[in-house]
Formats: C-alpha cells, sequence, structure tokens
C-alpha cells in the first residue's frame, strides 16, 4: 500500500469525549488491519524513497523527477472513481484482496528488475505508477469498510488511529529506506515493500464480515458512474469541498515534485540524508494529527484551511532559498503539520456531505481531483524547474498558494454544518406496483396545492427538494403550475428505470427528509400529494 492512504485515514471527526482514542483497537479485526497497515505504509515510504533516488542517479532532468510524482499521482485521477463505484457495487474484500496481488506483483517485479540491474528511468516511472495503479483500486473500498470494523461511536477514533498509524509509517519508512538504501541498494527497498503487503493481504483473508441482504440488484457500473456523478453535482457542501482541493493541491503539489531535486543538487544530499527530510515531514504530520482535535476547537474549519494553507506557502519558499539543512528540516516539519491539517479538514468536509450508499464514490471523486491536481501540478512544477530553475518554479507556487487561499470568500467548507446523512426509515413510494425492474424511463410527478400567498415561498423550499431528487439518482427535475388552477403544482422528476426508483426510496437521509418535510408543510390538502407514474411504453 502506498502513501495514499493517508487521505483515506484523515479525521473524519474528533472522538466522543466518551469513547478512548484508543478503544477501536479492543476490535480484534480493526487492531490487526491497523498494525498491518502501518507496516504497509514503512514498506510504501521506503519504495518511494528507492524510486526517487534511483530516478536521481540515473537522470539528470527535473522534469524527470517531477514526473516521478506525477506517474504516482496520475493512477489516482484515472482510476479512483472507477474504483469507488466497484466499492458501492461488488464484495469489498474480494476487491480489496485482489488490489494487494496486484501491488504484490508490482513490487516484486521492480525489486528483481532493480537486483538484476534492468532499471532505466522508464522502468521507474511505469513501476511507480502501477503501484499507485493499486492504491487507486484499495483507497476507496478501505475507506467504506472503516465503519464495519467498529462500533459507530467509535468511527471518529478509528479514523484518526488510522490518521496516526500512517504518519507514523511516514517518520520511520523515509529514514529507514535511506538507510537501507545507503546499505544494500534500491532493490533491498523494493523487496521489503513487497513483503510488506502480505499482512494486510492475510488480515483480509482471515477477515470475515457480515454477508449484506441487499433488497434490490445491484448497480450496473455505467449507471452506478452516473449516479455517483449525479450526487456530487447536486451537493453543494461536496462541490466546495472540492474546488477547495484543486485550489490547494495543484501548488502544494511543487513542494512534494521538487524536494528530491532539492536534497541531492541544492544540499548534496544523500539517501540517508534526503530519507531524514522525509522523516521530519511525517514528525510534523504526527505532531499535526495528535494537534488537531483542540485545533478544531478553537478555529472553525474554514479558518484552520487558510492557515495551514499559508503556513504551507511558507514552507515552499523556505524550499526555494533556504540551503541550511537542520534549519531546512524545521520547515519541513511544518510542511507535514499543515499538510495534515489540510487533508484533515478537507477529507472530514468530504466525509460529512456524502451519504453512505454513495460514499464510497463520493470520496472517489475527492481522490480523483485531489491526485489529478498532483499530477497536473508536478508536471507543471517540473517543466518550469527544468527552464527557469527550482528556486524560481517554487516561488511561483507559493503565490499560486496564497492567492488560493481566497477561494474561501466564494466556498466555504462550514455550509450546512448541521447536515445530518444517516439512512431514514422513509416509506418509500410505489414500491408494491407490479411494474418490471428494467422498465423506464419513469416520470413521477407529485401534485401540491399550495396558498398563491406562500407560491414564492413554496417554490423556494422546492429548490431545495431538487437536489434531493437529484442526489438520489434522477436524470432531470421540473415544477409547473396549472394555468387554469393557480395554486396546483406540480413537481414532475425523471428516472432511468423502474429499479432506478426503487432505489431512490433506499436512499433518503434524515436531511432529505427535513426538506421533505418543510416542502409538505406548504400543501393545503387534505390527503398528501398525489403521486403518478409514468413509465416509457414497452
Amino acid at each position: 500500500m502506498t502513501q495514499v492512504n493517508d487521505v483515506r485515514d484523515a479525521h473524519i471527526a474528533p472522538a466522543a469525549p466518551t469513547v478512548s482514542p484508543w478503544q477501536p483497537l479492543g476490535q480484534p479485526v480493526f487492531r490487526m488491519l491497523w498494525i498491518a497497515t502501518v507496516v504497509s505504509n514503512i514498506g510504501s515510504w521506503m519504495s518511494d524513497v528507492g524510486v526517487n533516488w534511483s530516478m536521481l542517479m540515473l537522470s539528470a532532468d527535473p522534469l524527470d523527477i517531477a514526473l516521478v510524482q506525477a506517474a504516482s499521482s496520475l493512477p489516482m485521477f484515472l482510476f479512483a472513481l472507477p474504483s469507488g463505484v466497484m466499492a458501492d457495487i461488488v464484495d469489498r474484500r474480494k476487491y480489496l484482496l485482489f488490489s494487494q496481488l496486484w501491488m504484490l506483483i508490482a513490487a516484486a517485479g521492480l525489486a528483481v528488475l532493480s537486483f538484476t540491474g534492468h532499471v532505466t528511468p522508464t522502468v521507474l516511472l511505469v513501476a511507480a505508477f502501477l503501484l499507485s495503479v493499486g492504491s487507486a483500486m484499495s483507497s476507496p473500498p478501505f475507506q467504506a469498510i472503516v465503519p464495519d470494523l467498529v462500533k459507530k461511536p467509535e468511527l471518529g477514533a478509528a479514523v484518526a488511529l488510522n490518521s496516526l498509524g500512517v504518519n507514523i509509517s511516514r517518520a520511520i519508512g523515509p529514514a529507514l529506506g535511506g538507510f537501507l538504501l545507503s546499505l544494500a541498494g534500491p532493490w533491498m527497498v523494493f523487496a521489503l515493500n513487497a513483503l510488506s503487503v502480505l499482512g494486510v493481504a492475510w488480515v483480509l483473508w482471515r477477515w470475515r464480515p457480515a454477508p449484506a441482504l441487499p433488497r434490490l440488484p445491484p448497480e450496473h457500473f455505467f449507471a452506478a458512474v452516473r449516479t455517483g456523478i449525479r450526487y456530487v453535482h447536486a451537493a453543494p457542501v461536496l462541490r466546495n469541498v472540492l474546488i477547495r482541493t484543486v485550489a490547494f493541491f495543484l501548488f502544494a503539489s511543487a513542494g512534494w515534485a521538487l524536494l528530491p531535486l532539492v536534497a541531492r543538487r541544492e544540499l548534496g544530499l544523500g539517501p540517508s540524508g534526503y530519507g531524514l527530510m522525509l522523516a521530519c515531514i511525517g514528525l510534523g504530520a504526527i505532531a499535526g494529527a495528535i494537534l488537531l482535535p483542540r485545533l478544531r476547537q478553537r478555529l472553525n474549519a474554514d479558518r484552520l484551511m487558510v492557515a495551514a494553507s499559508l503556513v504551507f506557502a511558507v514552507t515552499l519558499l523556505a524550499l526555494a532559498f533556504v540551503r541550511h539543512f537542520w534549519l531546512l528540516n524545521l520547515f519541513e516539519f511544518f510542511t507535514g503539520f499543515a499538510w495534515i491539517a489540510v487533508l484533515s479538514t478537507l477529507n472530514l468536509g468530504a466525509q460529512r456531505s456524502a451519504a453512505r450508499w454513495v460514499k464510497a464514490r463520493a470520496l472517489a471523486v475527492y481522490l480523483t481531483l485531489f491526485f489529478g491536481s498532483m499530477t497536473a501540478g508536478s508536471a507543471l512544477w517540473g517543466q518550469l524547474a527544468s527552464r527557469f530553475g527550482t528556486p524560481f518554479s517554487l516561488c511561483v507556487a507559493t503565490i499560486g498558494m496564497v492567492l488560493a487561499t481566497a477561494t474561501v470568500l466564494r466556498w466555504r467548507l462550514e455550509q450546512d454544518p448541521d447536515l445530518n446523512l444517516d439512512q431514514s426509515q422513509h416509506a418509500g413510494d410505489g414500491v408494491n406496483l407490479p411494474v418490471a425492474n428494467e422498465r423506464g424511463p419513469v416520470l413521477v410527478s407529485h401534485e401540491y396545492l399550495i396558498d398563491p400567498q406562500n407560491a414564492t415561498s413554496f417554490l423556494q423550499a422546492a429548490q431545495e427538494l431538487r437536489r434531493v431528487r437529484r442526489r438520489a439518482g434522477a436524470m432531470s427535475w421540473a415544477i409547473y403550475e396549472e394555468v387554469e388552477r393557480p395554486g396546483i403544482f406540480i413537481e414532475t422528476f425523471l428516472m432511468g428505470s423502474w429499479i432506478e426508483h426503487l432505489r431512490q426510496q433506499e436512499r433518503h437521509t434524515m436531511n432529505d427528509c427535513l426538506l421533505l418535510s418543510r416542502v409538505l408543510a406548504f400543501h393545503q390538502g387534505s390527503t398528501p400529494p398525489a403521486i403518478r407514474y409514468l413509465v416509457a411504453p414497452v
């Protein structure tokens, strides 16, 4: 597994006061998986040091160095969303086992090529890409299974423990990787990374989750993709998170892409020194993970995000000009601190704005934009460094990071703080009608009787209802007023098929029910609004 998991493992929420931060470790499967993941992530960080350092030895072009980061980020951009869809519609345990097998083969293959002396810049880029493909496959389902491993009150503490574990590995892995590089060469760290995958695979093999008993057949792949994209489009809080994600990581990628170049060329470090710099970033991330609950009590999500972004901008500037090893390491400590603060804040926003039935897909969209920004940014900053020098590239990224903090003025993470996306017990409409699942499209209409004096307020409330229908899979939505009978409003929305309508009924959240109740409060009829179903003829 790779360091991608630090996105998955960011804090969902501070642990409840009655739950110990260590309480989830009392759950046997979670405890074993946590330990195995820490070991696996240590192997991944060791491998990253080996790949970056091998590229430094093989190529003097800054673009090649930056392309390592791009090759590691691109698979998340390409495959995170398909993986999220798969995590929502197939057996997650088997899918995770397949992803671990993929990474084992990729890591072992790189170790063999390195041992036999067949590593080239192209081989390194392909290997980084393939290893990251495995991470792209595993990250969404790993996020989705955490609620299955612990009790609901322990969820916040469980994800906080995962975050701490990833950053422990971030502190240990680079330093250990640098030591082994100087001792035995790159093949050793690649081989140990392959072995580290086995622990996670063994835990997943032994895990036997409770079998799910879905009432409806699983979604088809492409239909599930479309539904996930519709959900993101109709979720304002999630959209804000995604915009802020691009704004930060496009510029933050400069720090990761150009760090190996600064270590080797500007500071003249060997693999041990470079590993120590990465370890300082990991220590800063651990400190951030420990202090974040207190910071959240004093700063809301938007203020914390702005503060962390400005700290990261300062560390980019230090990377451009500071050439004293220990002083630069002090700045890198704050790089890790700011990095985990931003990751935690954005992941918290993505988690709380995604309903359970679509969580893997929604988080996959977040990961897609996160790593897409890292990929594009890495290539951009590498190209700038190749033409104008590393300090110039880092200065441009610093200016961009400072300007990007202005996105808080328009796209706020604290929007709708009382959002409750727990599944409701909403009674389904039309679930007992004798309609074949595959029939469709289906046009559903609701007829409301509204006092003309309240028409404007009703229409404002109905606009929120549009988001409810679209989030749950509606292809289109509209509302009309009858000409001959003023006050009669007809809400219509189109579903792709009858089974999609049945799924829509199962997807209602507590927040959806609240919005529905606000609309129904305007209805003046003695009976509930009349509902009609129109199905396309066969």
